[in-house]
């Protein structure tokens, strides 16, 4: 990412699928890596099951976009008070740029207002990842094995309506 260029965060559409599916594939190799497992699910979706679940009301996934490239994405499962994090890619030439923290704290805002906790998980040694949530404000709950995985599920409270903005320390209501 250049420093001149403005990274633009805005929701993915039926239209950027296939853009999607290449840059989460290409972030997700990593993590295959790390774990010994070419199967892992974000390398294992088709284009047709990602389009069903971009289509989904319950399901919102955001994009970031410096100039006509798509750098990063995330995705969030919504039910009820409770909100779920996962698929968080940016693109292997731009990680640790601050383009997975933008991620993080911009799907906040697309979050319903009486949402009171997100959740995200990843793999138990992915440090890297768990140390990205534990800056953004997400603590360590429990592990849960899955097949050959261990995954790490951390959370962070909100209060009703508010979304602590991660520059300022302010709380700023949500917008849907």
């Amino acid at each position: 990412m250049s420093e001149k260029s403005q990274l633009r965060i805005d929701v993915v559409t039926g239209d950027d699928a296939g853009e999607l599916l290449t840059l989460r594939r290409a972030a997700f190799v990593s993590e295959a890596q790390i774990f010994n497992d070419p199967n892992i699910p974000a390398l294992t979706q088709s284009l047709e099951e990602l389009e069903v679940d971009l289509a989904e009301e319950d399901v919102v996934t955001l994009g970031a976009w410096d100039g006509h490239r798509m750098v990063g994405s995330i995705r969030v499962g919504i039910e009820d008070q409770k909100a779920t994090i996962g698929r968080l890619a940016v693109a292997p030439d731009l990680q640790g740029k601050g383009i997975g923290t933008q991620l993080l704290f911009a799907v906040l805002g697309y979050l319903p207002e009486n949402t009171s906790e997100v959740w995200v998980f990843t793999g138990q040694n992915s440090k890297h990842n768990i140390a990205l949530y534990n800056k953004a404000g997400y603590e360590h709950q429990f592990d849960q094995v899955a097949g050959d995985l261990t995954y790490a599920y951390l959370r962070k409270v909100l209060e009703s309506g508010m979304v602590i903005n991660e520059f300022d320390d302010t709380a700023v209501r949500g917008e849907n």
